[in-house]
């Protein structure tokens, strides 16, 4: 994993540029900041330079091992963006056929690996349907099983009884 003090963010790139801001928004992470509305910091900005609008970056593979590790670290105060951003970006990679860098393949893959898991420990039953869905998105990511991550994050949780009407009218 690319230590947060690493020259080498410098030399990745997000949406607006150099990702040598992002180790600091990272480094929030692990006092699991509030995350009741889209704009709350640090997920805004963290979503916007590393998944912007579907496009991933170099420094997104790089971010994805501390997002994951922040979660490890208590999966029990996971919000949806611990388990929706890595999601967002395998599927944005995998989609894209586009390459993890070498120096952070090994990382970054090992970090997905963890998500499954800690799905299952963040698990309670006073989840809301978004925090479940998005665990289910990141097990699916990490599986390889894209299709179906896709599907969790692109359904909103209103369309899911129009869904199950049509999928049983079939």
């Amino acid at each position: 994993m690319l230590a947060l003090e690493s020259p080498f963010w410098s030399e990745l790139r997000h949406a607006y540029g150099v990702a040598s801001d992002i180790p600091v928004l990272l480094s929030q992470l692990t006092s699991f900041p509030s995350e009741t509305s889209y704009q709350d910091e640090p997920w805004f900005t963290l979503w916007s330079s590393l998944c912007h609008q579907g496009d991933i970056y170099s420094a997104s593979f790089a971010a994805v091992p501390h997002i994951v590790g922040a979660l490890g670290a208590n999966p029990s105060r996971a919000s949806m963006s611990y388990f929706l951003l890595p999601a967002s970006i395998e599927v944005a990679r995998a989609s894209g056929s586009i390459v993890v860098p070498s120096s952070l393949a090994t990382a970054y893959f090992a970090a997905l690996a963890q998500l499954p898991m800690l799905a299952g420990a963040a698990a309670h039953p006073e989840w809301n349907e978004s925090l479940c869905t998005a665990a289910l998105a990141a097990t699916a990511a990490a599986t390889g099983n894209h299709q179906t991550a896709q599907l969790l994050l692109e359904t909103e949780q209103s369309d899911i009884p129009a869904v199950i009407n049509w999928l049983q009218s079939r």
